[in-house]
């Protein structure tokens, strides 16, 4: 038997004005995509902003539905918006933030499975990592390069790229 480990590469930051003002500016974005947010049901609105390589920004919100599986995450709603309007630009960064009307949210929320998933297959599609910023309002912010230190047996098949 082998014994390995994995080593989490991340920051924090106690608050926006630690960051750059790209960083800054993408937190604002996604705070500003929770206005799009459809959750009646859950009302836990999530938004996301992505920096694409060709300047643009992108903005997404979770959009649920009574059926609950036929809803879709903040990030994926994003992230799927770039591969249609924007299939030639790569995602270089990205920031995610919520807000609930049933409670404070008291730390940064981090991305679910699916959403990460997505994520990898983005970066390797882009050959490029991504930069992560989980930005919980008002209070501390997490900032990952790379989808493996979120994910660190991201599922890849080579074979059935062919």
């Amino acid at each position: 038997m082998d014994q390995k480990n994995f080593v989490v590469s991340y920051q924090t930051f106690k608050s926006l004005n630690e960051l750059s003002a790209s960083d800054q500016e993408l937190c604002l974005k996604a705070e500003e995509a929770l206005k799009s947010s459809y959750s009646p049901y859950s009302n836990f609105k999530v938004g996301a902003a992505l920096k694409l390589s060709n300047k643009q920004l992108v903005l997404g919100s979770n959009q649920e539905n009574v059926a609950y599986p036929s809803g879709l995450c903040a990030e994926r709603v994003a992230l799927f918006t770039v591969g249609a309007a924007y299939p030639e630009a790569a995602v270089q960064a990205m920031a995610i933030t919520a807000k609930s009307s049933n409670f404070v949210i008291q730390k940064p929320v981090t991305s679910c499975g699916a959403c990460l998933q997505v994520m990898a297959e983005f970066e390797q599609k882009q050959k490029q990592e991504i930069e992560v910023l989980f930005y919980c309002i008002g209070g501390e912010i997490i900032k990952v390069k790379g989808i493996k230190n979120l994910l660190p047996f991201v599922f890849v098949e080579e074979r059935l790229e062919r």
